[in-house]
């Protein structure tokens, strides 16, 4: 067994697969079994009681993380005249309107997250090949298309999570990093489900969070007990 297997294995020896664990228990537990080198994600994935191919069940949204991310995001602000100076004094790493547009086109991808003015979208519109897989596209239901570019940057910047139901009937975001203290990762992570629930389909019937799992990027997966919410 190579030495990464073997780490592997001793990380999730500390986990029992058959319990469900406290909130708190899980984390802690998570950020324990973490034994990449590097300072790893910790991610959430719920899965919800929602059948996500009709449209009236899709779960999608943002949510501000109290205690952020951890990770620097690199903000692109498609504007114009006053709005595209309002994000720049926000902090938008990249803003620009028609030669950004083109910028983007000739394959220029430094930035994490997208925002738009309405009255770009008919031009970013063209860059859904490009931006659509990498999920950058901005969308009006997360708050990325907006008049009020600067708060939109201040909230991508202060740790905005964007969340999508997929095929799975899973939602997959990040709450943290391996290195916060436990209590701020909890606190995230009851964002994130608070989140989840206010947005929960009228449609939707019967159990609506039907289990949680918390892991690290590298790490094995710790189950949590949906009654913790």
């Amino acid at each position: 067994m190579s030495r990464k297997g073997k780490k592997f294995a001793a990380a999730f020896g500390l986990i029992d697969r058959t319990k469900l664990y406290d909130l708190e228990e899980a984390i802690a537990l998570s950020q324990k079994a973490a034994f990449a080198k590097f300072d790893e994600s910790v991610d959430a994935a719920v899965k919800l009681g929602v059948d996500p191919r009709h449209s009236d069940q899709m779960v999608r949204g943002a949510v501000v993380l109290p205690n952020g991310t951890g990770k620097t995001v690199r903000i692109a602000v498609f504007a114009k005249g006053d709005k595209a100076k309002e994000a720049e004094a926000a902090g938008a790493d990249i803003v620009g309107g028609d030669e950004l547009v083109t910028k983007v086109e000739g394959g220029y991808m430094d930035f994490d997250k997208v925002v738009a003015t309405p009255d770009m979208m008919a031009k970013v519109g063209k860059l859904g090949k490009v931006l659509g897989p990498r999920g950058l596209m901005p969308n009006p239901k997360v708050g990325t298309v907006t008049n009020d570019v600067a708060k939109a940057v201040k909230e991508l910047k202060a740790g905005m999570v964007e969340f999508r139901v997929d095929k799975a009937c899973i939602v997959h975001a990040p709450i943290g990093r391996k290195n916060f203290e436990t209590s701020k990762l909890v606190e995230n992570m009851k964002t994130l489900v608070d989140a989840l629930v206010k947005v929960k389909p009228a449609s939707s019937k019967g159990i609506y969070l039907r289990g949680i799992n918390i892991s690290t990027t590298m790490g094995p997966g710790v189950k949590v007990d949906p009654k913790n919410f």
